[in-house]
């Protein structure tokens, strides 16, 4: 499993692959799904960080 760090750069990167006049189509739309599996997977890393601070906040 990535490290969210890890995740954002990646998705930083893909970000500007999407915006680059050269990427094609296609390839754009393979980046931009796999962008989306990248920024699921942040979401459960940061719903994990949530719960964390929860169950310390109740001690």
């Amino acid at each position: 499993m990535s490290n969210f760090e890890e995740l954002m750069r990646e998705i930083k990167v893909l970000i500007q692959k999407i915006e680059d006049s050269e990427t094609s189509l296609e390839e754009s739309i393979s980046v931009y799904e796999r962008g989306i599996s990248l920024i699921e997977e942040c979401g459960k890393i940061l719903e994990n960080a949530e719960m964390k601070i929860s169950e310390l906040k109740k001690e």
